[in-house]
């Protein structure tokens, strides 16, 4: 609320000198809202309060519904100032939280979602929650103000029972947490092939995807089956992938102009979106669409992956390297308003001609395909709507390119979207990797740049303890170290034993947030988080594999170090979600299930496997194989849960290959090489090179399978290696095929 002359809040609370979007974007609400920390939690304990905690984030459409109903009126506000401390935290920056009060909301009501309303004892333990809540009783919910005042009378004169209810709940929590699969059994094409009919089972025949609606992309999913493809050459499996990325592709799920993915389809069929875009789903799916133009050749793959990437290199990174978060749904006041057209719209920027025809390309209509507008989408093959309209393909085709460009350019003088600013390290190492693979794969030298640019931002901007990548490589594996006796050790009870390299003082960060969101410097905060280390190893491998520059992979490897040093579960296995030294919270998370992004031991499992591979540390693969023991029945039993887990099951039931190739970058006789291997679909390969033979001896220190090679006859050369077996060294891209071509 402002006031009527100047325009000025009114108000301004305790999330003023926050950095997160989400976050100031209630700091003039008239609640007294508080970011999550100690001021707010001693607050509660002096004053005998319970904590009102709302979690949300700056691309949820519901959550601007609340607060514009709820937060930004003053009776509601004096209600929750007068009965609770109230805490606002935003998912993406801390999503320990979200995790542990989620789950909480879900015991208790049976479902979640966001915005998340936890009430919370002064030890943080909860004892009442939901999603959202209205200002006035309908929808079959109370009002929020009713919700309010029962839970503080509830506080106040039912204390006991309040206490006794979050004390079983905290204890389910924490029980939850430290829950694990049996280490047991085998890893095997058994848990693979029961995967794989448990997804097909769920599969959408007629839309593609998995299930109803609401429709989620799944990319881990889609991900696995390419993989399972891959090793058993299963044309079902195949068709799953392309069938649902045809799907989504050619619906308003995708932005037909500008390029990249909304969050979700409402309806089955991929047509209405909720709108958002995050930069993980565009990561994912970015990647997948690369890999699949692999498989496939079909270049209508490679056209939405490289519009897609195209978009994040347009509308989502700064100018400092990193990578934005999100693009809200909402556009003045509107869901979707950015991205909806009208027929007439379209025929006065183009003309009655190519009006007509684009229009019925993309199924615009008078009366409308969402709240009487339209959302572009291609519901027919060009080939078939040209022959409706009784026009070439070659006609359709052109008049589509000379019409897009003039829809986006119309497009862009729209009121956008709000944009989330700040910089999560988990979800740039995904759109690292996303970009150095394309690069390779495509040949694009610009995609390279951006990249190298992104992992020198994560390294400067979001890491500290300073030589990270630089340090020289030390000897040992997992393990090697001997432990020390229990007495000798002034550590928590669940810090591992495993480091087995000098002490690093490297951490990483969370979050970034730009000059605009600070107001002053750009400055990261919050330690680091599984996903988050997880995530920019794994970012930093594909790099190197791209560039084969040394620094990318022993940052990676350092990132890796400390992981498995601050992260793992010594007694129980897999990684916990917080470090050794992270704030004591009501429970010590460990997640393995992956959701809209995969899960932090996912990623590790996959960086640990692949990291072995081109370290020779076979104490990583052994870390790995660990993990998914502990999950193999659940792969089995949960496959959708479990979509990038198994991808990393696929490398460990697969033919390990390396690959090595020395030459000259610059030399059209490396690049011709490097292109054999690049245009294919190896998913269990590693890929290493130098530039010379001298490079190739030195670089062997850290990346093994190196050693030893040199170029024939001072030409660039390949060397391949299967199912630890290696063919003899060749100069000939035909060759090279031929070996490759046996994988």
């Amino acid at each position: 609320m402002t006031t009527a002359d100047t325009g000025t809040p009114l108000y301004t609370n305790h999330l003023i000198h926050e950095t997160s979007p989400y976050l100031r974007q209630h700091a003039h609400n008239p609640v007294d809202w508080y970011p999550w920390g100690e001021e707010a939690l001693a607050r509660s304990r002096a004053e005998d309060k319970p904590i009102f905690l709302s979690i949300g984030y700056s691309a949820c459409h519901w959550c601007h519904v609340m607060e514009h109903e709820s937060f930004e009126d003053e009776q509601t506000a004096a209600l929750m100032n007068e009965m609770f401390v109230n805490i606002k935290v935003d998912r993406e920056e801390r999503p320990d939280l979200d995790g542990i009060y989620m789950q909480a909301v879900q015991a208790m009501t049976g479902q979640g979602g966001w915005p998340m309303s936890v009430w919370l004892t002064p030890d943080g333990s909860p004892f009442y929650g939901g999603t959202y809540f209205p200002p006035f009783e309908r929808y079959g919910m109370p009002s929020f103000r009713r919700v309010l005042t029962s839970v503080a009378d509830a506080y106040r004169n039912r204390r006991n029972d309040i206490e006794q209810s979050a004390g079983r709940l905290r204890a389910a929590i924490q029980r939850s947490a430290g829950a694990t699969g049996s280490a047991e059994g085998t890893l095997d094409n058994l848990v693979a092939d029961q995967a794989f009919s448990g997804m097909a089972r769920d599969f959408d025949s007629i839309n593609g995807g998995f299930g109803s609606a609401p429709k989620f992309p799944q990319p881990m999913t889609l991900s696995f089956l390419l993989r399972y493809h891959y090793r058993t050459g299963s044309k079902q499996a195949l068709e799953m992938v392309t069938y649902s990325l045809r799907k989504m592709a050619r619906g308003g799920m995708y932005d037909q102009l500008g390029g990249g993915f909304h969050r979700y389809s409402v309806d089955e069929r991929w047509l209405a979106p909720h709108f958002e875009k995050m930069l993980y789903d565009n990561a994912q799916l970015a990647r997948l669409l690369v890999e699949v133009w692999q498989v496939t050749g079909d270049n209508e793959f490679r056209r939405v992956a490289e519009e897609t990437l195209d978009y994040v290199a347009r509308e989502m990174t700064d100018p400092s390297g990193g990578f934005y978060s999100t693009q809200d749904a909402d556009s003045e006041g509107e869901e979707g308003k950015f991205f909806l057209w009208e027929p007439a719209e379209l025929e006065q920027l183009l003309g009655a001609d190519d009006a007509r025809l684009v229009a019925a390309y993309y199924d615009v209509e008078p009366r409308g395909n969402f709240e009487g507008k339209n959302i572009l989408h291609v519901d027919h093959d060009l080939e078939k709507v040209a022959g409706k309209l009784g026009v070439s393909a070659n006609d359709l085709r052109a008049a589509l390119a000379r019409s897009r460009p003039k829809l986006f350019a119309q497009r862009e003088k729209r009121v956008k979207p709000a944009r989330d600013d700040k910089v999560l390290a988990e979800w740039n190492g995904m759109m690292l990797r996303a970009f150095a693979y394309a690069a390779g794969v495509f040949g694009r030298d610009d995609y390279r740049q951006i990249a190298e640019a992104n992992a020198a931002f994560l390294l400067r901007e979001m890491a500290s303890g300073g030589s990270v990548g630089d340090r020289p490589q030390q000897g040992g594996s997992v393990g090697d170290r001997p432990q020390q006796e229990e007495e000798d050790r002034p550590q928590r009870e669940e810090e591992p034993v495993t480091d087995h390299r000098s002490p690093v003082t490297l951490r990483l960060y969370r979050s970034w947030a730009p000059a605009s969101l600070t107001g002053d410097e750009p400055r990261a905060k919050l330690n680091g988080y599984l996903e988050d280390y997880a995530n920019v190893a794994d970012g930093l491998v594909e790099l190197y594999q791209l560039t084969f520059d040394l620094r990318w992979l022993q940052a990676a490897r350092d990132l890796t170090d400390v992981m498995i040093e601050q992260f793992w579960d010594p007694r129980n296995g897999g990684f916990f979600q917080t470090s050794n030294d992270h704030e004591a919270l009501i429970a010590r998370p460990k997640d393995f299930t992956d959701n809209a992004v995969p899960s932090g031991n996912s990623v590790a499992t996959d960086v640990l496997l692949r990291l072995a591979a081109l370290t020779g540390d076979e104490g990583y693969a052994g870390l790995a194989e660990s993990i998914l023991l502990l999950l193999r029945e659940s792969m089995m039993r949960y496959p959708l849960g479990f979509g990038r887990l198994l991808s990393a099951l696929e490398q460990t039931i697969s033919r390990p290959q390396e690959i090595a190739i020395i030459g000259e970058p610059a030399d059209a006789r490396t690049q011709a090489l490097l292109s054999e291997v690049r245009k294919r679909f190896l998913p269990n390969a590693v890929l290493a090179g130098a530039a010379t033979d001298a490079a190739a001896a030195s670089s062997a220190v850290l990346v093994p399978l190196l050693a030893g090679r040199s170029q024939l006859n001072g030409a660039p050369t390949a060397y391949v290696c299967e199912n630890f077996a290696c063919q003899l060294p060749v100069t000939e891209p035909q060759a090279l095929a031929r070996q490759l071509g046996n994988t």
